[in-house]
């Protein structure tokens, strides 16, 4: 895959997966409000270091620093992904009667909500 956003793409879907994935074993555990939450972290960690190796170019930052931007960058893609998770499974999907999966599917919506923003926000700010 050549285009930078395509590669982008890919790792992002896989993520984005990892974070479904461990979203549903987390919520056999804690309700489903915080397993969003603490999701969160393992998909991050695979997303920065697929992004690290196979989407941006290798930059004279420091790994840690550029972890540390790729955080701030999630960490508001996270708040964006708390609301909109919570919001359809807790409001909108009640509201509207939707009881196939509601969780699964509220968290898949969300989930892909970032894309773009998440996308310009590394290539200007994370991987400079």
């Amino acid at each position: 895959m050549t285009s930078r956003f395509a590669r982008f793409l890919l790792v992002g879907v896989t993520a984005a997966a990892i974070n479904i994935v461990s979203r549903v074993v987390i919520s056999q555990f804690v309700a489903f409000e915080y397993a969003v939450a603490l999701a969160f972290p393992v998909a991050l960690t695979f997303a920065f270091v697929m992004s690290r190796l196979l989407v941006f170019e290798p930059s004279a930052s420091s790994a840690w620093g550029q972890y540390f931007r790729f955080f701030l960058v999630n960490l508001v893609a996270l708040v964006q992904v708390w609301l909109v998770s919570v919001g359809l499974a807790q409001w909108l999907f009640p509201m509207i009667g939707w009881t196939f999966y509601p969780e699964l599917l509220a968290h898949t919506i969300a989930v892909c909500s970032p894309v773009l923003t998440s996308y310009y926000a590394h290539k200007v700010f994370t991987f400079k």
